[in-house]
């Protein structure tokens, strides 16, 4: 008996059944399909799939009104986000113009003018190189940790801003060095070229590399502050015009 026809429509039916993000052998598991935006939500008036990559990017005649994310989703018609804790994240970036960066153990931010405004821990990186492997707390602390920095953070605390005379809440941080940052930065290309981001977050060791050099790292003690999981985004920076493209994008629990 020939059991060809049995077994092409097997595979037929299993190609139809088959996630839209597919296990990746060594325990990889794609985030983007590298043809559209399933999976993901971000404001449609920036983000589309272009050359293969998540793609964002504002004009003077389109801006956007402060910092907007594209959110991963997963498989939710709800548009709640993923949330993830102990993981390792890699992806390729490119940026032309201004600023942006990778959200992870990461928040929804109330408040905003839209639902894609997004508070946590980011992965920075600009076109400029100025801050490009910075830990940046979005709306959660600010500055963690400069490129080229190995920080411990221990808590906050109130101190008088010499400019306006009133109290601000800022980081108390521990700082060694990982080594200096314009050689650091030497590491990462500018557009056109690619730059592959590996993030590594475990317990609350914040690893963060570009093109497999170490940039910064955080080891958060602030108990009251800091987060152990929490969505991935990708900004897209208010201000000047800019684009930014991220593709190739994976993670590992």
């Amino acid at each position: 008996m020939n059991n060809l026809p049995l077994l092409t429509i097997s595979i037929a039916i299993i190609g139809i059944l088959a996630p839209a993000f597919a296990e990746d052998p060594a325990n990889w598991k794609p985030l983007f399909d590298g043809k559209s935006l399933r999976g993901w939500d971000g404001d449609p008036k920036f983000w589309k799939v272009e050359e293969g990559a998540i793609t964002g990017t504002t004009t003077e005649e389109n801006p956007t009104k402060g910092n907007t994310f594209i959110i991963f989703t997963g498989e939710n018609a709800n548009h709640e986000p993923a949330e993830f804790g102990d993981f390792e994240l890699k992806l390729k970036f490119r940026i032309e113009g201004h600023n942006s960066g990778i959200q992870y153990r990461s928040f929804r931010a109330e408040g905003g003018p839209d639902r894609w405004r997004v508070g946590g821990y980011q992965s920075d990186f600009d076109a400029a190189g100025n801050w490009a492997g910075t830990n940046y707390g979005e709306r959660f602390r600010g500055i963690l940790a400069k490129r080229g920095e190995k920080v411990v953070l221990t808590g906050t605390e109130e101190v008088e801003d010499k400019k306006s005379g009133r109290k601000k809440t800022v980081v108390k941080r521990e700082v060694s060095s990982l080594g200096d940052p314009a050689e650091l930065v030497k590491h990462v290309k500018i557009w056109p070229e690619w730059n592959e981001m590996h993030i590594i977050a475990k317990g609350n060791t914040l690893v963060q590399k570009i093109n497999d050099v170490v940039m910064s790292e955080v080891t958060d003690n602030d108990k009251e502050n800091r987060r152990d999981k929490g969505l991935i985004a990708v900004q897209l920076h208010g201000g000047p015009p800019m684009k930014v493209q991220v593709k190739e994008v994976k993670v590992k629990e």
